[in-house]
Formats: C-alpha cells, structure tokens, sequence
C-alpha cells in the first residue's frame, strides 16, 4: 500500500487491534462500544502525533538518566491520558496504563515487522570499486 491515506489506515487498524488485546489482556482497560474505540484509537494517535515527541523533548534528561525507561512513563501516561479525554473507553490507573501501553507497543511492533518483510525487496545497487586516489585517507 503505497498511498499515504491506506498507510494511515493500516497504522489505525494495527493500533486498534493493539487497544483492543491490551483491553481483553490488561486488567483496568475497558472500553464500552466500538464506537468508542474508534474515537480512543484517533484521540491515541492524535497525542501520539502532537504531544508525544513535546514530551519527549522536554524529558530527554530524564530519559537518559533512566536509559531510555522514562519512554515507557511518557507511554503510559499518554495513554491514561486517553482513558480520560475519550467516552467509553477507560483506564483504571497507572499500571493499567502501563501495561496497556506494553501490549500495544509489542503488537505494534511485531505487526509491523510482519508487514515490513512481506514482499520481495529490491536488490541493492552494486558498489563501485574505489579507484585510484578515491576515498582512501593514507596516514
């Protein structure tokens, strides 16, 4: 799918079907309708898109100091954040939140490594010798 509207259709599907496990999966993870969950999963990739990378950037000592932890709390409270903002779907606290923001980030990312590899690759283009006086830095 190489148009950006099927490829912003794909990544909404992969995060609803992530939404969806994390809510059967995690305890405190409700949503009421699949209204609802249609509405969380455009409100989540929303903040995703907006408040995310704000949040990372500001946080960046932190997530450094914690080696790259601090990214699973901006995740989780993102998501919670979600839990709030939307009707009919909701998250219980911050640990609901944690794990729900686990599950979707592995289905996300074994999803679309699934969808990354489907298909032939095209071959590389060859490499051409270096020659005489090319990029060779001689000391």
């Amino acid at each position: 799918m190489k148009s950006p509207f099927g490829q912003l259709l794909v990544r909404w599907m992969v995060l609803a079907l992530g939404v969806v496990i994390a809510a059967h999966v995690v305890p405190g993870i409700h949503y009421s309708d699949f209204g609802s969950l249609v509405v969380a999963v455009i409100v989540l990739s929303f903040v995703n898109a907006v408040l995310r990378p704000v949040l990372v950037l500001f946080t960046l000592p932190f997530i450094f100091v914690t080696m790259g932890l601090g990214i699973l709390v901006i995740n989780a409270f993102l998501f919670w954040i979600v839990g709030k903002l939307t009707g009919g779907f909701s998250v219980d606290g911050f640990w609901p939140a944690l794990g729900g923001s686990l599950v979707l980030s592995i289905t996300s990312f074994v999803l679309n490594g699934f969808m990354r590899s489907s298909g032939p690759r095209p071959p590389a283009p060859p490499r051409a010798p270096p020659g005489p006086g090319g990029d060779v830095i001689d000391i």
